[in-house]
């Protein structure tokens, strides 16, 4: 639900929505796995997972775009937004895989608030299109 303000705030609104998925691409909420498809709403906490022949893509209320490849594995960890003044913060965790980001309206109101977390590094995002690689521990 969004707040009269226009303020998302965590698990009670969409965050995100799919607009691509192809091969294996599962959406991982509560615990319990279940088939990612175009249209399908994301919230905070969901867990995006995506097979070896898998590929994603997210919008997010803030204009945000995540575009996951083979064998990824990103957790929606935390998103506020507010529409009236485009401010909030953001938190994913890449655990492993391949992710290109085109920011949206968070980073450019708020620098530095919309953060993706890695095994081994937290980058502060302020604003740009940038992709990171996260390789599996063997």
């Amino acid at each position: 639900m969004i707040a009269a303000a226009g303020i998302v705030r965590a698990e009670e609104a969409p965050i995100a929505q799919i607009k691509k998925a192809t091969g294996q691409a599962t959406i991982l909420r509560s615990g319990e796995p279940r088939p990612a498809s175009v249209g399908d709403k994301l919230f905070v906490k969901d867990v995006i997972e995506t097979g070896p022949d898998g590929a994603i893509g997210l919008t997010f209320v803030d204009n945000t775009v995540f575009s996951a490849g083979p064998d990824s594995q990103i957790a929606l960890a935390e998103f506020q937004f507010d529409s009236t003044n485009f401010r909030g913060a953001m938190l994913a965790d890449m655990r492993r895989g391949t992710l290109a980001v085109v920011s949206g309206d968070i980073p450019r109101s708020s620098p530095g608030a919309m953060k993706v977390k890695t095994p081994t590094a937290l980058l502060g995002v302020r604003g740009t299109t940038f992709a990171v690689q996260v390789y599996p521990d063997h």
